[in-house]
C-alpha cells in the first residue's frame, strides 16, 4: 500500500480551562494521498477548523492538548516534532488558506512585501525574480490589475480580495499538501469557479494533496474525491464523493444532504408591476494627491450596468461592478455619480 501524504490516526484534542477539559474532536482518523482532494464536511462547531489547525500545530498547548493519536506527514510524526522541524514543514510542504484573511494579513505591510517575504522565506528567491511570479499568481487568482495592486494594503481590498491574495499566498510555496478552510467563502460566484479551476489545475500540475473544509455541499460534488463528514467532534461518514452522495450511510449525512436547497425557484409572474429601473449609471472616485489634495485623476466603478426589480423577484447588475474596491482604493474620496 502506498503511504499516505498526510495521515490523522485515532485523534483527539481537548481544551484545558479553568480546572475543566472538554473533549473538542474525539478519536478522528483520515488520510489523504498526493494528488488527492479530501473535504471535510459538517455544520459549525463539529471540530473541522480545528482539526485542520492542529495538523500544523498552529492552536496554543496549553490550553489544548492531544490525549490520543497522531498526526504524520510522509509518515513522520507532527504532534510530536520539534520546532525545527514544524518550521520547515509549515507554509513550506504545508500551506494554509485561513478562513478570515483580514486577520492573516499583516495591515501595516504592502501587499508587494507580505507576498515577497513568502518566496524569500520558503523559496529563497531574489526580490527581481519573486515579481514576476508574484504578478502571474496575483492574476491566476482573479486579482485585476495586478502590477497596481502590489503597493495596496488590505485595509484598501474588499473582502473578495482579500480573500484571492491569501490564497495567492498559500500557493505561491507551491506545497505539498494544501488545507483550504472554506476558501471561497467570500467570493462571488464567478471568481469562485475561477479560484476552484485554479485549484483543479494546481492540484494537477505539482500532484498535491488537498484538505478542502467547507459547508458548500455543491463545491464538494465539483472538487472532491472523497468525502468525510464530522459531527460534535466525531467522523461519522467517510466515503467516495459519488458514493457519498449517491447512497449516504449515516442518518446525519442524509440530513446534511436533505438540508440543500432542491428545485427550482418559482418563475416571476409576467405581469409583475416593475418597481425599479436604472441604466447607463456610471461612478467615478476622485483619486487626490500632494499637499493640497488636488484631484488627479478618477476610478471609474462599474461598466454602466442595467438593472431592474420587478415585485415578487430579485435583480442584479450585469457585469463587475466593484465599487466597494475603488472606494478603498488610496486617496480615493467619495464617489462622483455620473
Amino acid at each position: 500500500m502506498v503511504q499516505p501524504l498526510l495521515e490523522i490516526d485515532n485523534l483527539s484534542i481537548a481544551f484545558h480551562q479553568q480546572g475543566e477539559t472538554q473533549t473538542v474532536v474525539s478519536e478522528l482518523s483520515l488520510h489523504i494521498a498526493a494528488g488527492e482532494t479530501l473535504a471535510l464536511v459538517g455544520e459549525s462547531g463539529s471540530g473541522k477548523s480545528v482539526s485542520a489547525l492542529s495538523v500544523l500545530r498552529l492552536l496554543p498547548s496549553p490550553p489544548v492538548s492531544y490525549p490520543s493519536g497522531d498526526i504524520r506527514f510522509h509518515g513522520q510524526s507532527l504532534l510530536h516534532a520539534d520546532e525545527r522541524t514544524l518550521r520547515g514543514v509549515r507554509g513550506n510542504r504545508i500551506a494554509m488558506i485561513f478562513q478570515e484573511p483580514m486577520v492573516s494579513l499583516n495591515p501595516l505591510h504592502t501587499l508587494e512585501k507580505q507576498l515577497y517575504e513568502v518566496l524569500s522565506l520558503h523559496r529563497g528567491m531574489r526580490k527581481e525574480a519573486a515579481r514576476g511570479e508574484i504578478l502571474d499568481c496575483l492574476e491566476r487568482v482573479g486579482i485585476r490589475q495586478a502590477p497596481r495592486r502590489l503597493a495596496d494594503y488590505p485595509h484598501q481590498l474588499s473582502g473578495g480580495e482579500r480573500q484571492r491574495v491569501m490564497i495567492a499566498m498559500a500557493l505561491l510555496t507551491r506545497p505539498e499538501l494544501l488545507i483550504a478552510d472554506e476558501p471561497t467563502t467570500a467570493l462571488d460566484v464567478s471568481v469562485q469557479a475561477q479560484i476552484l479551476q485554479l485549484l483543479r489545475e494546481l492540484k494537477q500540475e505539482l500532484n498535491m494533496g488537498l484538505l478542502f473544509i467547507t459547508h458548500n455541499l455543491s463545491i464538494v460534488r465539483q472538487l472532491a474525491d472523497r468525502v468525510a463528514v464530522m459531527q460534535n467532534g466525531r467522523c461519522v461518514e467517510q466515503n467516495g464523493c459519488r458514493a457519498l452522495f449517491s447512497a449516504p450511510q449515516h442518518p446525519y449525512t442524509r440530513r446534511l444532504l436533505d438540508s440543500e436547497p432542491a428545485g427550482l425557484p418559482v418563475p416571476l409572474a409576467p405581469d409583475a408591476p416593475l418597481l425599479l429601473a436604472a441604466s447607463g449609471l456610471s461612478v467615478a472616485f476622485p483619486v487626490r494627491r500632494g499637499l493640497l489634495r488636488r484631484v488627479v485623476e478618477h476610478n471609474r466603478g462599474g461598466e454602466r450596468p442595467e438593472l431592474s426589480a420587478a415585485r415578487g423577484g430579485n435583480s442584479g447588475p450585469g457585469g463587475r461592478i466593484g465599487f466597494r474596491q475603488k472606494h478603498h482604493r488610496a486617496g480615493a474620496a467619495a464617489p462622483d455619480c455620473l
